[in-house]
């Protein structure tokens, strides 16, 4: 900005006159007729001096294309954690966790955030109202947002990518620039030829992509990312600030793209799976007589307790077999599951998650009960 202040929602260009004419961008202002915000209610303090010199010296615009859970996660992470550090988690046994912290050297500055509706305007204007001073929300908008970005988060729904990145100027808009997909079951291949179709593979002015998987638990900036290696992998730079970002919202590791969809099981969907196990031994305690609320807080600290150890290097059998005393009710339960072949039921939601996973974008034909039984017999 000429007068030296923060980008604020409404800070980007008035709309050129056209068919998008009336679809708005939120203002900070009472005379938008498409807008329902009462912003004077979001208005935020202003940041930190000292905070705003730090985020701003780079110059650097990310744009959030499909703003939803995710892309509210991620950005509120990265702001928040610029004025309120969060201690790294320890690395990975296996090496794969990035060691270090390592500060790129251009951060982002300002986000723009793309949405379809009013109703998501207002969610993400809500949500990220602590940070109303670097964030702009735009409303239809996708190809301006893009060209006003040096990083594109790609967060929209999978089946929505090829309309996303099929509309007029969004290749030009993305020229030279770097593309980060969370979009699951969405390959490189796949958002190369949304792009540029078959001829635009090998072009120099092709954007740069990489694929990232991450969870819900990046709202609490707990999530596991899992950043793909494609090939030819990401620079040093680009690296650095992918692994910097992801870092804001939880521990990340590295591993290739093919490994990508698995990831998205294990990654993505095991958080659901985790917590209809938990939700099971609520309901079993609820029939033996404890309050729900009483059985629920007992048995999320329970397995944050299980977790905890793990992490810390406990392996889960031998964690089991510390557990199971000769004769006691924990190696009677125990059996019970293993009668009802929980082991191999879980086992096997994962592996059909990932072939599941490795469909999205495809429509529902095919995917979640719709394969033919041979096929799934055969994976």
């Amino acid at each position: 900005m000429e007068d030296g202040r923060a980008p604020v929602i409404g800070d980007a260009a008035e709309p050129r006159p056209g068919p998008s004419t009336s679809l708005c961008t939120l203002r900070r202002r009472s005379d938008c007729d498409q807008c329902d915000i009462d912003f004077a209610r979001l208005r935020p303090p202003r940041l930190d001096p000292d905070l705003f010199i730090t985020m701003t010296s780079s110059h650097v615009t990310m744009t959030v294309l499909g703003c939803g859970t995710m892309g509210i996660a991620i950005i509120n992470g990265v702001l928040t954690s610029l004025s309120e550090p969060k201690p790294l988690p320890t690395p990975s046994p296996s090496g794969n966790s990035t060691p270090a912290d390592e500060l790129p050297q251009d951060l982002p500055s300002r986000f723009i955030a793309c949405v379809r509706s009013a109703e998501s305007a207002e969610r993400v204007a809500v949500a990220l109202k602590a940070h109303l001073s670097v964030v702009s929300v735009f409303r239809e908008r996708n190809v301006e947002a893009a060209s006003q970005a040096q990083v594109v988060l790609l967060a929209c729904k999978p089946y929505m990518v090829d309309k996303v990145l099929g509309e007029p100027g969004m290749a030009e808009a993305l020229r030279g620039k770097l593309l980060i997909s969370i979009c699951a079951g969405i390959s490189v291949e796949h958002i190369r030829t949304a792009l540029y179709g078959d001829s635009g593979h090998g072009s120099r002015e092709a954007c740069r992509f990489v694929r990232a998987m991450c969870n819900t638990a990046a709202l609490i900036r707990e999530s596991m990312t899992v950043i793909g290696i494609g090939d030819p992998p990401l620079s040093p730079t680009d690296n650095k600030l992918v692994t910097w970002i992801f870092k804001r919202v939880g521990d990340v590791v590295h591993l290739p793209d093919s490994a990508m969809d698995i990831s998205t099981a294990i990654v993505g969907s095991a958080p659901a799976m985790f917590a209809l196990m938990l939700e099971a031994a609520v309901d079993g305690a609820v029939a033996m007589g404890l309050a729900r609320a009483d059985a629920q807080k007992m048995a999320t600290q329970a397995m944050r307790g299980a977790t905890g150890l793990i992490q810390a290097g406990e392996h889960p059998t031998r964690l089991r077999e510390k557990v199971s005393t000769p004769g006691g009710c924990t190696i009677g339960g125990l059996l019970v599951l293993e009668e009802g072949a929980v082991r191999g039921t879980v086992s096997r939601a994962i592996r059909e998650t990932t072939c599941i996973a490795s469909q999205l974008g495809q429509g529902v034909q095919g995917v979640n009960g719709t394969r033919s039984p041979m096929a799934q017999r055969n994976q």
